[in-house]
Order: C-alpha cells, then structure tokens, then sequence
C-alpha cells in the first residue's frame, strides 16, 4: 500500500508534516512503538505508528529518526494525544533521513489504524499477487514484449521500455525518453538496479538476464522504484525469458551462416556456396558485406571469450537484422545491404557510433570491427571473408574501432598480417641503432629519419619542416646510413626503413 493512498482514507484525516517527495513509497505492514530504539522489532518495510512517549527532550529525536531509517521504515505516523502537536525537532530529524512524517489526529487511535490497514495491506497482497500471476501467465504462455508491456501498465501501473546498451528501444514506451542517456547510466552503474534522477524524469534501471553489459538490455522504469524493487526484478525476469526465446530461433539462424562459411572456407562448389547464401536471406544479385569483429575486456578472467562477445555486441549494433556465428578468432557476420537505408556509409557510421558509446560506457572494453566492401553473388565472399579479417586485425592494432575495406590496401595490411614479434625483431633490428645513438648524444636521427622519408627524400623540405639547415639534415641522414647501413638514395631501403617505423 503506498503512502499516499493512507492519505486518500477520509476517516483517518492523517496529514503530512514532511517527505511529501516520497508518498509514492510502499509499506507492507504497520508497527506500534514508543520504544527509544525499536531496530530489533523491525523487519523493513513498515508504517511505524507512534505516540511520542520517547521523546523526554529535543535530543531523543534525532537517535529515534535514525534507528528508523536504519531499519527500513518506510513512513513515520506520530499521534497527537500527548503533546498536542509533533515537535519541529522530530520534524528536522525525519526530513534529513529523508523519513516522510504523519501527523495522526488525537480522536483516531492507532489499534483503529492498524486494524484498517491490515484489511487494506491483505487485500492489496491478493490483488498484487493476482496482477503478478496474470503477467506470468502471460509470458509464459508466448505473450511478445509489447503484450507484456501493455500488461505492466494496465496490472501495474508502471510504465517502461527495455533499452539496449547503445540506447535503442527495443520494446515499451518510448515517448520522451533520454535513451542515450540512460543506456550510458545502465553501462556505468556500479549495480543494479539503479535510480536515475535526469530533467526528463526519474527513472529505475534493471538488468535483463545475465547477458554482458555491453550486449546486454536494462529494463527502464518510470519513478522510483527501490522500494518495489520486486516488481522491478519480476518483469526483468519476463523480459529476459522473451529474449531467451527469440535467442533460441538466432541459433538456428547461426548455424545456417556457420555452414555458410564453412563450406566456403572448404571451397565448396559455387552451387552450394549459393544456396547456403540464399538460406541465410542473400540473393545471388542482392549486395552484401562481412563483418569481421573480436571484444576484447582488460583483465577478463570471466564471462564470454573476446570472439563471441565481438559477436554478441555487433548483433546488438545492428538491432538484432543479422547473426555474427564465431569462427577462428573472431565472429563473422553477413549483413545485406539491399535496403536503400542501410548502405555501407550508414552501415559504418552506426557501428562506428555503437563503438564510440560503448568505449566511453565500459572501461577497458576494446572493440574491433572490421568490415569489407561491398559484395555481390557466392564468388565473392571468399575475399570478402578475408578482407574483412585483414581489416579488424588492423582495428585491433590500433587499440579498437572500426576499420573498412577502404584502409586495409596499403603497408598497413601486409603489416596487419605479419606477427608482433616479426614485426618488433624487424623494426628493433633496423632501428635500435639510431635509438641508441639518440639516448646517448640527445640527438633526433629518429625524427630526422622520419620526416626525410615523409618529404620523398628532399633535403630542403625536411628542413624546412623540422626548422634546421639543410646542411644538418644531409649530416644526420649520412649518420643514419652509418650506423644502419642503409643507402637511403636507393627506393628499397627507404621502403625497409618506413616500414620498420611504421612496425615498431
């Protein structure tokens, strides 16, 4: 029963004295005290009634208020019998622990009270405990997400949307919700639930199901609803068996697309390779592309590996249109592009968005995608499979982020494929030499080197960039050449030595 419906019984004539903010709270029993500490009698929850007999001096109610908050009281009714009025301290004391305080008329006892409310708490327990069932019952009979929300409005009255950690609604009232907002609050909480006080409204946050955060959803509720926190959890439980059941039907989904891909990477005939492509949604003229993606966490010792999590969260980017099965080291997915809105340019720029929120949202995620150009007919997909691999291995170099077909066609793809330690032992062996020499004499034969090689081999315009006679370049170049042993004259060493800067 909430506070404020106590208010609405005429008979009674209770007033507030304080936390009018907090009359939506709910008190599930009522206790009669006049104890000075009454902690141990109180299991939470509860409508303390009390006469005020405690109170022998302004500094009994502070100790008072405090072993109420303590113990979980929701509401504090004080009758009147005994000192005509409830005293301004015992007002202080509940506003700071934020206690909303009754004032109980001297006619109306508390036994009348008590009586009344335990009537009224029964009956709201059979009702809620009806409501409840009605909801269950409909979920478990196939009820989708929009019935289920329909339901918690018209049993619950509470209004809600599940949103995804990028801020999508997937389901629910949507109208005038901060998603981004709360999508970044659900991503950074230190637990669950979480209370969310924006100008738009106030709102409680719950998980669904046991999904990693960044691939997960959160069950966003309208108001304050720590002290109905049960509710909360019962509807995130509904949600999350809906999302169990659409995930039983994405499993099949990606098993067709492993097939898929296995029977390319066999070199299965063009016939089959076509039909698997057809099974998965592609026709043999509709344009498509892969994504190639890996989720990385520091210092992960649990959950899901870096390639099913890549997977999990790329499904969640694109609203759950394609499936992203786990393959070698890392999810592959096929995306179709043949939807005039959903391009290859918006296709980038959402995944690149997605990364962005969620790199901000969760500490120490690295997520790498990366995506091929666009493609058409069974022959293709072969090459795009790997260009889409060589492309996040390169996002992965550079510490997460997407990167397209476009980039990859340069030095950075053949050094995408080579091995860290090939390629450190290659640029230590080439330029551990001029490091040296710079540690020890404060030179800059490195910088030097560099910008020589940005500027095609021209004296004057490296010096001209780095500010310093023509003559000190041509000396820290011959230097170079000394101690490498390089001819930087020759297109061959100056291709070895910035490709050894560039591996380093």
């Amino acid at each position: 029963m909430r506070i404020r419906d106590l208010l609405a019984i005429g008979e009674l004539g209770i007033t507030v004295l304080s936390g009018a903010e907090h009359l939506d709270r709910e008190f599930t029993a009522v206790h009669i005290t006049d104890l000075p500490d009454p902690r141990r009698y109180l299991a939470g929850g509860e409508l303390v009634l009390t006469g005020l007999m405690w109170r022998q001096g302004p500094g009994d109610s502070e100790p008072f208020a405090a072993a109420l908050a303590e113990g979980g009281v929701v509401a504090v009714g004080a009758g009147l019998a005994r000192l005509g009025e409830v005293p301004a301290d015992f007002v202080e004391a509940c506003r700071a622990h934020r206690l909303p305080l009754l004032a109980v008329p001297t006619e109306v006892s508390f036994k009348s009270i008590s009586e009344l409310l335990a009537a009224r708490l029964a009956a709201d327990m059979r009702d809620a405990l009806g409501r409840h069932r009605r909801i269950v019952a409909a979920v478990a009979e196939g009820a989708g997400l929009a019935e289920l929300f329909a339901l918690m409005v018209r049993e619950l009255d509470v209004r809600g949307a599940v949103v995804s950690a990028v801020g999508e609604v997937i389901a629910g009232d949507q109208a005038g919700l901060p998603t981004a907002r709360l999508a970044r609050e659900y991503l950074l909480a230190p637990r669950l639930p979480h209370v969310v006080r924006l100008p738009e409204g106030t709102y409680t946050i719950f998980g669904v199901g046991r999904a990693h955060r960044a691939a997960g959803w959160a069950l966003v509720c309208a108001g304050d609803l720590a002290e109905r926190a049960d509710v909360g959890y019962e509807l995130a439980a509904c949600v999350a068996l809906e999302r169990t059941r659409m995930e039983e039907g994405r499993r099949v989904e990606r098993r067709l697309a492993e097939q898929l891909i296995g029977a390319v990477a066999v070199g299965g005939e063009p016939g089959e390779v076509a039909a698997r492509l057809r099974t998965c949604g592609i026709g043999p003229d509709e344009p498509y592309c892969v994504l190639s993606a890996t989720a990385a966490r520091a210092e992960a010792t649990r959950g899901p590996d870096r390639a099913t999590l890549g997977g999990r969260i790329v499904e969640e980017l694109l609203g759950r249109r394609i499936v992203a099965p786990v393959h070698a080291d890392g999810a592959l997915a096929l995306v179709p592009l043949d939807d005039p809105g959903a391009g290859p340019g918006e296709l980038a720029r959402r995944i690149g968005e997605g990364i962005a929120a969620l790199s901000a949202g969760v500490p120490g995620l690295r997520l790498s995608v990366g995506m091929s150009a666009t493609l058409s007919g069974p022959g293709a997909l072969r090459g795009g499979i790997e260009e889409a691999r060589h492309a996040r291995r390169l996002a992965e170099m550079r510490n997460g982020g997407l990167v397209t077909s476009d980039e990859i066609y340069t030095h950075t793809l053949l050094l995408a494929t080579v091995p860290d330690d090939v390629r450190r032992t290659f640029a230590a062996r080439l330029l551990e030499p001029l490091f040296d020499y710079d540690r020890r004499h404060q030179s800059e034969l490195v910088r030097t080197l560099g910008t020589f090689l940005e500027c095609a081999g021209s004296w004057n315009a490296c010096a001209e960039r780095m500010h310093v006679h023509v003559n000190t370049v041509r000396y820290r170049i011959r230097r170079v050449e000394e101690l490498t042993g390089r001819d930087l004259s020759t297109m061959t060493d100056r291709v070895d030595m910035f490709l050894a800067l560039r591996a380093g």
